[in-house]
């Protein structure tokens, strides 16, 4: 374990709920004091690296709120990021569009080919 430095790409996830989606949010650490690590996007983070168990083995506490934890990027996590982002993104497509009657057949019929075997 060790402590961030200036440059080091932190995320964070956040979820409402069970049923909600998982929210990335990326940044970097761009100051660093006795004490904490700064973001880009302003958040502190307690520059003490610890067991977190919430995402990845290893979380970074911030400031004032000791149970939200940042940690260190990784390829994982900017994949499911990226997966993420697209369930996001057709959902709030989906429920966004009207759909006339042709596109419903449409649709329905794309689906009805899915099910067929073979």
């Amino acid at each position: 374990m060790r402590k961030l430095e200036v440059g080091d790409k932190v995320y964070n996830v956040k979820q409402n709920g069970f049923s909600d989606f998982a929210r990335y949010s990326f940044s970097e650490v761009v100051a660093l004091t006795k004490t904490l690590a700064v973001l880009k996007n302003g958040v502190r983070l307690f520059n003490q690296p610890k067991l977190s168990y919430i995402v990845e083995d290893i979380g970074y506490s911030v400031s004032r709120n000791k149970g939200t934890h940042w940690h260190l990027v990784s390829l994982k996590a900017i994949r499911n990021a990226q997966i993420e982002n697209e369930k996001i993104a057709a959902y709030e497509w989906f429920e966004a569009k009207e759909f006339s009657i042709k596109e419903k057949q449409l649709i329905y019929r794309e689906f009805k080919k899915l099910e067929e075997p073979g």
